[in-house]
């Protein structure tokens, strides 16, 4: 793979949201309800109902606005129960959002929460998930992950850990094809001097998360980005501010997580979220600058959390 680039920006702005689970809940058919759906549904009453959604969605969108952020990142869980409204509905949001040029999306565990589910949400969002040299329209038999989008400075490659599992699991799947074609991405963006980001939804850290809610395929993934070189790594599912960090190329990468950007203030998990990074300098020689901003503690406005040059 070779790409072709040339910088025409000498900086570049980063907006990165997690875990939307976009709300209310809609009514689902007694049909819909007669899979691991029924568990979530109860979940979504008893917890995520209490703390979820407000405004604070809506607030964070409107800071990264005014930040004059370059392209935001979602990485994963849009919708709660994946029904066919919430799919079309995220679908609808995604375009009040931004262009699909200066929004790209990976998908989550609660975006494939039942079989066939995934394939639902990937047509409906397509253009938020097609890489660059992706065909124009989707296709069924098309393998949309990982996708490469080139902005600027910055390569943007999307993975998926993204499948329907059993009730009671919320785990993550990437798969050796996945490392294979992330190397093959990687490589190529780093000899352009691109500025090498990459997108999941699971935490691929040991240990960052529940045993059920685990990344399977961690080794994997920490060998592609070992073996083909990153800048950063972004990721959600944990509904928490965090930094790890795992091997590169040429040094350390810094692996980022974030709150759910619509967890309201009041609840078990940090208030809504989102980090903005900005990435300026040449390959060899970058600065990466990260900020987060939450919900303040009215729950009215967002706040700065800091500012970190992420070194380790």
């Amino acid at each position: 793979m070779t790409i072709d680039w040339a910088m025409s920006h000498p900086m570049f702005k980063l907006a990165h949201i997690s875990d939307i689970h976009l709300g209310p809940l809609p009514r689902l058919s007694i049909r819909e309800l007669a899979s691991k759906r029924i568990t979530g549904f109860v979940n979504w009453h008893r917890n995520r109902r209490k703390h979820l959604f407000g405004n604070t969605l809506d607030l964070l969108l409107d800071d990264i606005k005014a930040k004059q952020a370059d392209h935001l990142a979602v990485t994963g869980d849009l919708v709660n129960l994946a029904s066919g409204i919430e799919i079309e509905t995220a679908a609808t949001w995604l375009k009040l959002v931004g262009d699909p040029l200066n929004t790209s999306v990976v998908p989550g565990n609660h975006d494939a929460y039942v079989p066939g589910a995934y394939e639902k949400a990937m047509r409906a969002w397509y253009p938020y998930v097609r890489g660059d040299r992706a065909p124009a329209e989707w296709r069924e038999d098309q393998r949309v992950f990982p996708y490469l989008r080139i902005r600027d400075q910055v390569a943007l490659i999307g993975c998926s850990t993204a499948v329907a599992t059993p009730p009671f699991a919320a785990s993550g799947f990437y798969s050796a094809r996945q490392a294979r074609e992330t190397v093959n991405m990687l490589r190529a963006a780093g000899d352009a001097g691109l500025f090498r980001i990459v997108m999941i939804h699971h935490p691929p850290i040991r240990g960052a998360t529940s045993f059920y809610k685990r990344m399977i395929g961690i080794r994997r993934f920490a060998a592609a980005v070992s073996t083909g070189g990153a800048e950063l790594v972004l990721h959600g599912h944990t509904h928490l501010n965090t930094l790890h960090w795992l091997h590169g190329h040429a040094g350390p990468v810094p692996v980022v997580g974030i709150a759910s950007a619509s967890q309201n203030v009041g609840g078990l998990k940090p208030p809504a979220a989102y980090n903005l990074f900005t990435i300026a300098g040449r390959a060899g020689a970058w600065e990466l600058k990260a900020e987060r901003y939450s919900l303040n503690i009215a729950g009215d406005g967002v706040d700065a959390d800091g500012v970190d040059i992420l070194a380790p």
